[in-house]
């Protein structure tokens, strides 16, 4: 028997408990990267808290079958069909062909993704694999009255719709807000908010991937690819689509009108949305230059998973700010947390009153509009609890089966504790040689502050005769 799971549904504005079509089988679309360059971590929070929700049915007892797109051609530099194609602007820029663009950075999509421990989902397809698909798609939309041709490109003519605008009722200049670059206006379009379905060659004469259709050489536009690629694996009916935010509109939007025009029926009952993770100085994107990623954070001596335990302290729906200072505070928060469990014995026997008791509480909080600040309370607590070692293990083994922080990898390794110590000496030490030639050259803020930086990494130091002391807080 499956539990209940609930979460916030952008469509009905509301959080819902979840019901899916069919008892116990979830069927669950992610929009996924665009693989002209690396993905950043904010697109990379997007993908951690989908995998909680995948992770959270598959623990709630639902059997899922999450599909993936990859995005190797039609996605434009505006993401209202403006543009150049960003696969041909990574191959311009990286003097390769797009088919070398799109397999270096999926490989590196799915690289950075296994070290977040975010599952791979059960199906992944590319784009340029379902041509066939989008080409009977567009046919049926044109012989059906959505679509129409005008500048040698295929358009979907939004005023056939009752409504257009299904996750708000904002009107389109506010809505826009969203959407990535400015909108140029296309002279073809019978409405401002219609989109193409199919570019042809009259339009991009330097596109590199092309094909012949009913209409001309060309290529797919980008939302309809999610559409083919999701009806093609999942049928008719889907219960979840994941994305970030900023793919409400139009790319959601646009999914929706598309496939219920194509199908004849409502299409998908749920979408779950991820907020954006931002610096100081706004939303996290490329387009800014300069962007972390994974191998940014690993050159810089940062575990991967304490990005994963950075993004699980906060909640899905709420802005996310990234700063390096509250990056080290969720890896001081996670070493310990390892440390903590690293030292629990596998002795004696499950309490099975007391592992009921907590497991209830953990679901209970990741079940809820995924709380996953308060499942990670409920992970403290239980530590802190008079409970035995060897139920204490078996809560963290089944609690991980959703946070997927690896939160027994120090288990029966006592050379890492030893090296993690040794690490934290040698640290302490350096800094304890520095205050003391920060006072000898009488800069006695600088030596304050030092005193003040290990007080936060919780080291205490004292003053003695002996000279300095220091003790874990």
């Amino acid at each position: 028997m499956e539990k209940q799971v609930s979460f916030y549904n952008t469509l009905n504005r509301k959080i819902e408990t979840f019901v899916p079509n069919e008892d116990g089988k979830v069927n669950m679309y992610t929009c996924g990267p665009t693989v002209y360059h690396f993905a950043h971590i904010g697109n990379l929070r997007s993908y951690i808290m989908e995998d909680v929700l995948e992770k959270t049915l598959r623990y709630a007892g639902y059997d899922v079958k999450r599909v993936m797109n990859i995005t190797d051609v039609g996605h434009l530099s505006s993401d209202a069909d403006t543009g150049e194609d960003k696969m041909l602007k990574g191959a311009k820029r990286e003097h390769k062909s797009v088919m070398e663009i799109a397999k270096y950075y999926t490989d590196a999509f799915f690289s950075d993704c296994s070290k977040l421990n975010i599952k791979t989902p059960d199906v992944v397809e590319p784009a340029t694999n379902c041509i066939d698909e989008f080409i009977e798609m567009v046919s049926v939309l044109i012989e059906k009255g959505f679509a129409y041709i005008a500048g040698g490109n295929i358009y979907f003519d939004t005023s056939k719709l009752d409504d257009y605008y299904v996750f708000s009722s904002q009107n389109e200049k506010e809505l826009m807000v969203g959407v990535r670059d400015d909108v140029e206006e296309d002279t073809n379009k019978r409405n401002k908010s219609d989109f193409v379905l199919w570019f042809t060659k009259s339009k991009f004469d330097n596109q590199e991937l092309k094909w012949d259709s009913p209409w001309g050489v060309g290529y797919p536009g980008w939302h309809l690819e999610c559409t083919g690629i999701s009806i093609k694996h999942l049928g008719e009916y889907m219960d979840i689509h994941c994305g970030g935010v900023d793919n409400i509109f139009p790319h959601h939007t646009n999914e929706i009108a598309q496939s219920e025009a194509y199908l004849g029926h409502k299409w998908c009952n749920y979408w779950f949305h991820v907020h954006h993770l931002n610096d100081k100085a706004g939303k996290m994107s490329k387009s800014k230059g300069e962007f972390l990623t994974v191998s940014l954070l690993e050159e810089k001596g940062y575990n991967p998973l304490a990005y994963r335990m950075f993004c699980l302290q906060s909640h899905y729906r709420k802005p996310l700010e990234f700063s390096f200072e509250n990056l080290d505070n969720a890896v001081n928060a996670y070493d310990k947390l390892l440390k903590t469990v690293a030292k629990l014995k596998e002795d004696g026997e499950v309490n099975k009153e007391v592992f009921a008791e907590y497991k209830e509480k953990f679901e209970s909080a990741i079940s809820n509009d995924l709380n996953t600040s308060m499942a990670i309370t409920v992970v403290y607590d239980m530590l802190k609890a008079d409970v035995n070692d060897v139920t204490k293990l078996a809560l963290i083994k089944n609690f991980d089966e959703v946070l997927s922080l690896d939160l027994m990898a120090l288990c029966n390794k006592d050379e890492i504790i030893e090296e993690l110590d040794a690490e934290l000496v040698s640290f302490v030490e350096s800094k304890i040689e520095e205050r003391k030639a920060a006072k000898k050259d009488k800069n006695f803020q600088r030596a304050d502050e030092i005193r003040n930086e290990l007080l936060e990494k919780g080291i205490i130091i004292e003053d003695t005769r002996e000279g300095v002391k220091w003790k874990k807080a």
